[in-house]
């Protein structure tokens, strides 16, 4: 059997709706800033639970975007995730500020209790990474940025309805951000982001910096970028946006099935599962004993899975002017040695699930 990693070819397998929508639209010529576009941003603000939502050009300039309205500057200090996609630190070098890098735990997201012994008098932001489909300690994170006035910009990239008791991811700082990379849980034909705000203040001015700081056709309020979403795309996101929920849940529920026969095997361990949170899923890792072995062994099989990152950030070569060293973050080297994922999205089947689960078992019997 061969259990594909990518799961688009059956996404959008059925979608005569979609073209249709897609054929009506194209007659409209309302490809830029269109009424699409405003139904997608108010049905995405529904979606999660804030009052506004801006569509721009990728889940990296969601990140970098709020990060710019703050005002750093050179010399000012961002605080994120040593174990996160290269897209995160790449937003925040954008603005030329220095990264400052905390640790993971094994739920993959930042260790709260190794932040505040970061935060000084150059400590401008804090993005949090809720990796995986994980979230970070949002409660004890919100009680640092109260108590140091800290403004926290969410990566929850990886994460669209994950939730610590009900509320959302994205939702708990100045600004969330979301990507909508075809291999994201909610996705659209190309690149795309969303940013999330209750802020008035905030929302108009990322409204104004995603279309080059126009307030109209004629009137350059401030320097801004090329940074829309394309109206085409949020076509597609509408007719995805209805099945978020459907999706997530697909996803936890074969997450648990998952979990249930890994738990009986020895050599592999689950990540904490918290009852208050609830994960959804992006990335299924769990760690393996002699896990470069069952990797090899997987793909042999037919099983495309994969590591979620072999080389951490920090250790990265574009990263060697921070000057860190391999130690620096323990955690988050020792998952880089244990780490496999699995396929586990809303289209897998129950005979592919129950594949996975006999080769892992194979492999170690």
């Amino acid at each position: 059997m061969k259990v594909k990693y990518s799961y688009l070819e059956r996404q959008f397998k059925d979608a005569d709706d979609l073209w249709e929508n897609l054929k009506n639209f194209v007659k409209t010529g309302d490809f830029t800033l269109g009424k699409e576009l405003d139904n997608f941003e108010r049905n995405f603000a529904n979606l999660i639970g804030t009052k506004f939502a801006v569509g721009v050009n990728s889940g990296t300039d969601a990140i970098k975007l709020p990060l710019k309205y703050l005002n750093l500057k050179p010399g000012d200090e961002v605080i994120t995730a040593a174990n996160t996609f290269v897209a995160t630190v790449g937003a925040i070098n954008e603005l030329g500020v220095k990264i400052i890098f905390v640790d993971c735990d094994d739920t993959f997201c930042m260790d709260v209790n190794q932040i505040e012994s970061k935060i000084n008098s150059k400590t401008k932001a804090i993005v949090p990474v809720h990796f995986t489909g994980y979230m970070t300690n949002m409660p004890h994170l919100m009680k640092l940025s109260e108590k140091y006035n800290i403004p926290i910009i969410e990566d929850a990239c990886q994460s669209i309805l994950g939730a610590i008791d009900n509320k959302n991811a994205g939702t708990w700082g100045l600004a969330g951000a979301f990507s909508l990379h075809p291999l994201k849980n909610i996705n659209v034909w190309s690149d795309g982001g969303v940013i999330v705000t209750n802020d008035d203040k905030l929302y108009n001015q990322m409204k104004l910096l995603r279309n080059h700081g126009l307030k109209d056709r004629d009137t350059v309020q401030l320097l801004g970028y090329n940074s829309r979403l394309d109206t085409f795309q949020a076509v597609v996101g509408n007719w995805l946006l209805p099945k978020a929920k459907e999706i997530s849940d697909k996803r936890i529920e074969n997450a648990k099935y998952m979990d249930r026969s890994f738990d009986e095997i020895p050599e592999i361990k689950l990540p904490p599962r918290p009852q208050n949170y609830r994960m959804v899923f992006h990335l299924y890792i769990v760690f393996a004993e002699n896990r470069d072995e069952l990797l090899k062994y997987c793909i042999e099989k037919g099983i495309e899975a994969k590591v979620h990152y072999p080389i951490p950030i920090y250790r990265q070569e574009a990263l060697k002017h921070l000057k860190h060293k391999l130690g620096d973050f323990p955690v988050s080297d020792e998952h880089t040695k244990k780490i496999i994922t699995f396929p586990c999205d809303q289209h897998r089947t129950k005979e592919e699930l129950d594949y996975i689960i006999s080769t892992v078992k194979n492999f170690y019997s």
